[in-house]
Formats: structure tokens, sequence, C-alpha cells
């Protein structure tokens, strides 16, 4: 497990730059969604971000926050990352569901087979900060099967790569 690329992910998620991880920065994401799919906070789909936003923290939190002041330091971060990856990649992904399936039924709400249309979730990408190019590469990796739409688990395993594979 290279722990210079799992450190590099740490900003990815330091939405606010100041230097740890905490609920706000989990909020934040979920936010510059609503606001990217014009969808209040107040509404099903909203309240589901926001749960989802705050289980993936809850995750992340369980996972890395050591000293448990509710913040995840780039430290505690490479360590509890590091570790659960070597253990599993998948189950460490697992944390991220809740919120992708949110996220998911947000940038797609009319659909009803779990997945989203890859202009949505280049979308998404770049809401999160990934840049334009680097989001279409990436949503063409996650989408396996090939059928033009990313779904809940093609989401998850991706989850996974992004923190195992190389840039």
């Amino acid at each position: 497990m290279d722990e210079r690329r799992i450190a590099a992910r740490f900003a990815g998620f330091d939405q606010d730059g100041n230097g740890y991880i905490d609920r706000e920065d989990f909020y934040a994401a979920a936010k510059a969604l609503l606001a990217e799919f014009d969808v209040t906070a107040r509404c099903d789909k909203g309240q589901d971000l926001f749960a989802g936003a705050e289980a993936f923290w809850q995750g992340m939190a369980g996972i890395a926050d050591v000293d448990g002041d509710q913040r995840v330091t780039r430290g505690e971060f490479v360590t509890g990352a590091v570790k659960r990856l070597r253990d599993s990649p998948e189950r460490f992904a697992e944390i991220a569901r809740p919120f992708l399936r949110a996220t998911i039924a947000l940038a797609e709400p009319d659909r009803r087979d779990g997945g989203v249309g890859v202009a949505a979730a280049e979308r998404v990408l770049r809401v999160l900060g990934v840049e334009g190019g680097v989001a279409a590469q990436a949503v063409a990796s996650l989408d396996a099967d090939g059928d033009g739409r990313v779904s809940e688990d093609e989401a998850v395993r991706g989850f996974a790569l992004y923190f195992t594979v190389p840039e």
C-alpha cells in the first residue's frame, strides 16, 4: 500500500483545507451536490444525501479518528486507511456506500435502476473537486460493463480503487 498516494487522497476529503477531516467536510460536499443538482436540503433526496454524508463521516471517523476528537488528521487518515485497505479494500469502500447511493439518486432522480448516466457522474466528480478531463476518464473506467451508466456497485468499487491504484 503506497502511503504517499493515500496521504494525497486526504486533500479530497478536507473540503475546507483546514488540515483535518471532520463532519463539516462531508456536509460541505453534500451542500455542493445539492446546489449543483438544484435540490433542497429539506426534501427527501436532500435528507437522504445528508444521512449518507453522516454515515460516511461516521465510517471514516470509526476507521481513523484514533484520539476521538471528531477530527481526522492526515496522519490518522493514512494510518487508518492503510490498515483497512490492507485488510480489505472492498470493506473499506463500503463506508461510502450510503453517500454514493444518495448521490446517484440525486443526480438521476427519475431513474429506477440505481445507476447514474456518465454525464451526471462526471458532474458529481467535478463538484467534488475532480478536474474535467480526469473526471471523464474516471467515469469511463467506473462504467465497467460499458452500458453508459455507473451503478452503485461500480461506484463503490471505484472508491476502493481510488485508494489502491496509482494515478
